[in-house]
């Protein structure tokens, strides 16, 4: 039993999910804890992780004489990760609308951006709209996917979270600022000091096993958008987009952790749009937060 919590692998790979939990069961309760922390976390960004290897893969092994362009592959790979995962259960149809979503919005935002000249996509592709291949909403998407399967799985919880309204807000002021920096001032350390201010009350409780741990919201938002930029590295190490003047591969400067702890924020409410934030449960954890 995992805190009352269905932790849904899918039918399909139920069994091997039983055998890690009896294998686990042997273990120091601290060390099992620790590596089912890793396992669930890997579980949530399965989506992410998937689109990077096959990023990584097509780098390694494609030619330029193949039948079908490299991006085209890509999306049509994307495709059928998500069918597979709803064919399986291993993705509920909720975590399946937030893809959509961010899918569209990523998308929109990737138009405008490769049309700013911010950055490009080199190599062609058939499934394409205003010079960007349509595989890169997917690594949007793996970002939504992420946040509403970790809430799920770990059953999150949330304190003295926002109203909606207010979280909105500050999600469209994120998102047009991505849109109008490029015409008038970047109010981005605005919006940083706006985060804070907004969400620095805001626990975010999870449970691996049995025992609730908390994590500051805004620390959490700060933690992933580390990994976003080593992910961003590995697609510019790939070459599948590149920065204006990149010839070599180069690292992706710090300042785009800035971008990409905003960008969480605009994933976070568009999430909530479908997973509503519930709070705790439990009385220890609302007379915590009073």
């Amino acid at each position: 039993m995992e805190n009352g919590q269905q932790h849904q692998t899918g039918p399909a790979l139920e069994p091997l999910r039983r055998l890690i939990r009896g294998r686990l069961a042997a273990l120091p309760p601290g060390l099992a804890e620790f590596i089912l922390f890793g396992l669930k976390q890997a579980w949530a960004c399965l989506f992410g992780a998937l689109m990077l290897g096959l990023i990584i893969l097509t780098k390694l092994v494609w030619q330029p004489d193949w039948p079908i362009h490299r991006y085209d592959a890509l999306f049509l790979m994307a495709l059928a990760i998500q069918v597979t995962f709803l064919k399986l259960r291993m993705e509920s149809l909720e975590e399946a609308k937030v893809i959509l979503i961010y899918h569209l919005v990523g998308t929109a935002m990737e138009i405008f951006k490769v049309h700013m000249g911010s950055w490009v996509y080199p190599e062609d592709a058939v499934f394409r709209i205003g010079g960007v291949p349509l595989f890169s909403g997917f690594m949007y998407a793996s970002v939504g996917s992420y946040m509403a399967r970790a809430i799920r799985i770990f059953d999150m919880r949330f304190t003295h979270y926002p109203s909606f309204w207010m979280t909105a807000l500050l999600a469209i002021a994120i998102y047009v600022n991505f849109y109008m920096h490029h015409f008038i001032i970047d109010i981005r350390m605005v919006l940083f000091a706006a985060t804070v201010l907004l969400f620095w009350r805001v626990r975010i409780y999870y449970t691996v096993e049995a025992k609730p741990r908390w994590m500051p919201l805004v620390v959490a938002a700060f933690l992933t958008s580390i990994f976003l930029w080593i992910a961003e590295n590995i697609g510019t190490a790939t070459g599948v987009w590149l920065y204006p003047g990149q010839k070599t591969w180069h690292m992706v400067p710090f300042t785009k952790l800035g971008s990409w702890y905003l960008l969480l924020y605009v994933s976070f409410v568009l999430v909530t749009v479908v997973c509503r934030p519930q709070p705790p449960d439990t009385p220890e954890i609302r007379r915590a937060q009073d």
